[in-house]
């Protein structure tokens, strides 16, 4: 008996030394001067991490902090407060969406409710409406107890046209639609700063995911068209801060792929599957997280849309 309790002692103790994953705490890290990432886990959205698994950003202001994206749920929005009160007591003026996925906005009624004013594309607004119940029921399952008190708020002041300029505190924002990964996408550039927040236009560490309403050919228009702003450092939407040369490498040539090799077959009526077997394995994208879930999956929806062009 006496060897048992030892036993469990031990291993209670041990327990008790592993870290939590119910209690992820999202870290802000310094870009430039006060400009900041918080750069999410790589895996899959969880109760453990309340469904941060993406990047998010803020600037601190002498008028207050402009939050990029806020998170998937309530809980998740407030660590993401938590985050910046760690740096900064300033308020939280505004919350800039860049797009339509669940943790790009579903904390937006937790900052509305403090007082934050929240802002999007037009566009980016509309999809948010579109998305919100399938999105929320979808994140049922994923967070459980963990997604309770989110309420879906789509941004209340949009910027209408193709780009969208705003100023705060002497920093000057652009808003500029991506419509990659979601109808609406947008990335955020502070010209400035040399910096850019891409969303989920850009993914490094991990394989950037098409979904059946993802555009690869705006991903690669997209794409080109942020090269020419030639910014110094880019916060992606997913993995670590980087630049242009380690984003073109994970996302921006793999676009190029889906759109020059698997296009041509799409647009010859080659045999779906053989050319998904053609180019399962590709060496230069093996590395990347989540290719092996992500990569056929991802050819297949590039040449059912790339079909129909």
């Amino acid at each position: 008996m006496r060897k048992f309790l030892a036993l469990f002692a031990t291993l209670f103790a041990t327990l008790l030394a592993l870290p939590a994953l119910a209690d992820y705490q999202p870290k802000a890290e310094p870009v430039v001067d006060n400009v900041y990432a918080i750069v999410g886990p790589l895996g899959q959205r969880s109760a453990d991490n309340d469904g941060l698994n993406a990047n998010y950003g803020f600037i601190v202001t002498p008028e207050g902090v402009i939050l990029i994206d806020s998170g998937a749920s309530k809980l998740g929005a407030e660590k993401l407060a938590a985050a910046v009160a760690n740096v900064t007591d300033k308020p939280v003026r505004w919350v800039l969406n860049t797009g339509s996925q669940d943790h790009r906005w579903l904390g937006n009624a937790y900052f509305a409710s403090k007082g934050s004013e929240i802002i999007a594309m037009t566009r980016t607004a509309a999809t948010q409406s579109e998305y919100a119940n399938q999105e929320i029921q979808s994140l049922k399952t994923l967070l459980g107890d963990h997604l309770h008190g989110t309420q879906p708020l789509p941004a209340s002041h949009t910027l209408s046209g193709d780009e969208g300029r705003l100023e705060l505190g002497g920093e000057s924002l652009i808003l500029h639609y991506t419509d990659a990964h979601f109808p609406g996408d947008a990335w955020v550039w502070l010209p400035k700063r040399n910096v850019v927040f891409t969303g989920d236009l850009v993914y490094v560490d991990r394989m950037l995911g098409v979904l059946p309403w993802s555009s690869v050919r705006n991903g690669q228009r997209a794409f080109r068209a942020m090269e020419k702003l030639n910014p110094k450092i880019i916060v992606p939407g997913h993995g670590r801060v980087c630049d242009l040369a380690k984003a073109k490498a994970d996302s921006g040539d793999y676009e190029d792929f889906l759109v020059e090799k698997i296009g041509p077959a799409a647009h010859d009526m080659e045999d779906m599957q053989e050319t998904l077997n053609r180019y399962a394995d590709l060496p230069a994208f093996r590395h990347l997280k989540n290719y092996d879930g992500l990569h056929r999956a991802n050819m297949n929806r590039a040449y059912t849309e790339l079909m129909n062009e």
